[in-house]
């Protein structure tokens, strides 16, 4: 099975690793991540999400108990299996398993194949081009973006919790425009998430990858049924 035990590196982020970490995480990395709701077009449809409250709870579900629990341990995987010199074709494998429905699949699949394709062209990093070489295709979102973190040496407990913020955050975008929310509630919903994913990232630490999984059957209910949603702006 893929590591997921802490390891005794240093979690010391210096100014670089801090600046790549903005730079990939950034809304206007050119992932497409603006494109994908997670099903929340469909949940807002259905009335789930009709409020600030509301959308809090149904993100910080995603992130404690959703995809995005998952993809914290497919990161921290990938993350020591590079610092390790393993088998990441393993984690990658995992990590196109692992996925509640097709559309869900297609988040991931696309954007990890956009991040590594941007990471190559602009970042230059040769050891993350090495470490890509060896997979036949490339690697989930999480994944790839934890390959590039080990890879700039950036420690794995700073790049979880930023990788987890960014999710969160693309999240709230979607809900923004769709619920609809205003800006403000938009940003007191990111801050309130914020406040949550320390404790998520601890917790994905302290879990074995034998015991990842999810529970959360009205997300993905709400991404099958966006599959066939008569009117979509999201391509999930």
């Amino acid at each position: 099975m893929p590591p997921l035990m802490a390891t005794n590196v240093p979690e010391i982020l210096n100014e670089s690793g801090l600046l790549r970490l903005m730079s990939w995480l950034s809304p206007a990395f050119p992932v497409g991540g603006f494109s994908y709701s997670h099903g929340i077009e469909y949940a807002v449809e259905c009335g789930f999400l009709t409020n600030r409250a509301q959308t809090e709870e149904w993100i910080a579900h995603i992130l404690r108990h959703g995809s995005a629990w998952v993809d914290g341990g497919l990161f921290l995987a990938a993350h020591r299996t590079v610092l390790g010199n393993g088998d990441l074709r393993e984690v990658a494998d995992w990590a196109a398993a692992l996925r509640g429905t097709p559309e869900m699949a297609l988040e991931a699949k696309a954007q990890g194949a956009a991040f590594v394709s941007a990471v190559k062209a602009s970042w230059q990093d040769v050891l993350f081009a090495e470490w890509m070489s060896k997979l036949d295709e490339p690697p989930g979102y999480a994944v790839a973006v934890a390959v590039a973190a080990a890879c700039a040496g950036i420690p794995e407990s700073p790049a979880l919790s930023a990788f987890l913020m960014a999710v969160a955050a693309n999240l709230v975008s979607a809900a923004v425009r769709l619920v609809p929310l205003g800006q403000t509630d938009g940003q007191r919903i990111t801050a309130a998430l914020a406040e949550r994913i320390s404790a998520i990232a601890t917790a994905a630490r302290q879990t074995s990858f034998d015991d990842l999984g999810t529970a959360s059957p009205m997300v993905d209910w709400t991404s099958m049924k966006h599959e066939t949603q008569y009117t979509r702006l999201f391509r999930s």
